[in-house]
């Protein structure tokens, strides 16, 4: 029909990323300077594809949190991230790649916003090891719990990732640590420094009950009291 009308095909103009500069992949030197996020994906027994959202404090290389869906648009992974910065406070940085999910102007526009001012630091296309910290991390969960298991639901998927998660956490010593776990590490960190306050600002002026809230806090500041 478009040839008999002698009439041309709209072709749909295909979007063009901004040119990304390549940086250095910065070592960070406390927590919360560079959060690094990207997603994995697999499938179910039954065929049905699932997505993991993946966030790691580049500092001592913890896993933050793995989330678990068929899909995780934008307004997902801001939630997960505003949950995170309730617990832990904010981060200076987040690395990504350029999947549609971060490129969004809904994750810029959060970013950006005066209560937040984090800066989105997006690595070149087709370079992924200039995110390595959380690559390598990846990796181990592929061999380790995808690869390593068949999965007949999502629920199966989040119960068995974030059983992997605490164990990577706590008991998985990193050669980078000094053959550390990421907790124990931090767990050094903040022996050494005990400024707690300025780590994490949003919990200075709160309430003890308000600090319990995060998991590594706890760990750190609550020392058990000798019998």
């Amino acid at each position: 029909m478009y040839t008999a009308m002698k009439l041309n095909i709209r072709r749909r103009a295909k979007k063009r990323l901004p040119e990304r500069i390549k940086q250095a992949l910065m070592v960070p030197s406390a927590p919360n300077q560079v959060w690094s996020i990207d997603f994995m994906s697999d499938s179910l027994v039954d065929g049905r594809k699932f997505r993991l959202l993946n966030i790691i404090d580049d500092f001592n290389r913890e896993s933050l949190a793995v989330e678990v869906d068929t899909s995780l648009p934008s307004l997902r992974v801001i939630r997960v991230l505003e949950r995170l910065i309730s617990q832990r406070g904010k981060p200076a940085n987040i690395r990504c790649d350029n999947g549609p999910e971060f490129i969004s102007h809904k994750l810029e526009e959060w970013c950006n916003d005066k209560t937040k001012q984090i800066t989105l630091q997006f690595i070149q296309p087709g370079k992924p090891m200039q995110n390595a910290y959380i690559e390598r991390k990846n990796g181990s969960m592929r061999r380790e719990l995808l690869n390593a298991y068949l999965f007949n639901s999502l629920a199966e998927v989040r119960c068995l990732s974030e059983e992997w998660r605490i164990d990577y956490n706590e008991e998985r010593p990193h050669k980078s640590l000094g053959y550390q776990s990421p907790l124990r590490y931090a767990e050094q960190y903040y022996q050494g420094t005990m400024n707690v306050s300025e780590l994490y600002p949003q919990t200075a002026n709160e309430i003890l009950s308000k600090i319990e809230e995060s998991r590594l806090v706890d760990k750190i500041v609550e020392k058990p009291k000798d019998d």
